[in-house]
């Protein structure tokens, strides 16, 4: 038997869809907080990306990973979702996801998402992984990198223990995937209310992603978040991401 993606799952009681798709490096746990917010309602489903903790395969590329959910989609939920959020890595999914099939859901979240490939990091990817990879068990040398993410201190146990878990084969693969990326220009067909967001705090790249996927999807709606560093809305205002994500459904 083959091996699949793994999921984790809130709501299944109710019938409208929300998938969430977590950053590189982490987890389900991503969205946990915001999945026990929303399963009153909505049934949420929380992918693991191939090659992170909790996986059964290694990851091979942002577009297997997007293939994969949509045949998820296809087989438990009729070609289709309510709503798909990604932050970062799981963005670039989701935005492979709209370029692949461009009615797989009616609303989508893109949380500081890349599109703009970064060569020079890519080639150092593999270098600087072979250098630290070592360090990645010293809880020490975890809560550096950790802080380094602004990440609130309550995912710590959940970051340290599953980055402990990643293969360095997949850590490299996936980071290279990540700077690599590229938008596919299939996502100008696309049907779904898009909603791209970042932070005021983000690099260069990010806000200039942005405007990329913005010239590419006029019709989506960009909105900067003051004061925030990549994956803060997701990871650390959850109460707030929730709300967003109620408020984009009812529109």
């Amino acid at each position: 038997m083959g091996l699949s993606m793994q999921y984790r799952e809130y709501g299944k009681e109710n019938t409208e869809a929300v998938i969430l798709l977590h950053g590189g490096g982490l987890s389900w746990w991503n969205y946990r907080e915001e999945a026990e917010l929303l399963q009153n309602r909505y049934h949420v489903i929380l992918p693991v990306l191939d090659g992170h903790a909790g996986s059964d395969r290694p990851f091979t590329s942002i577009e297997d990973n997007a293939a994969e959910i949509i045949a998820f989609i296809d087989e438990h939920f009729g070609g289709h979702v309510l709503f798909i959020g990604g932050l970062s890595l799981g963005a670039q999914v989701l935005l492979e996801m709209l370029a692949q099939r461009s009615d797989i859901c009616i609303y989508a979240l893109a949380e500081s998402a890349a599109v703009i490939p970064q060569k020079i990091t890519s080639a150092l990817i593999a270098p600087s992984i072979s250098c630290s990879y070592g360090l990645i068990a010293n809880r020490s040398f975890a809560k550096l990198q950790f802080e380094a993410l602004h990440i609130k201190p309550a995912y710590f146990e959940d970051y340290y223990r599953d980055t402990c878990l990643i293969k360095r084969e997949d850590m490299t693969a996936f980071m290279k995937a990540s700077t690599s990326y590229a938008l596919k220009d299939g996502i100008s067909g696309t049907s779904a209310s898009l909603h791209v967001f970042t932070g005021t705090k983000e690099t260069g790249v990010i806000r200039k992603s942005a405007e990329v996927i913005k010239n590419t999807v006029p019709s989506c709606i960009v909105r900067e978040l003051p004061g925030l560093y990549h994956g803060e809305f997701s990871l650390n205002h959850t109460g707030e991401y929730a709300e967003t994500v109620r408020k984009i459904i009812s529109r």
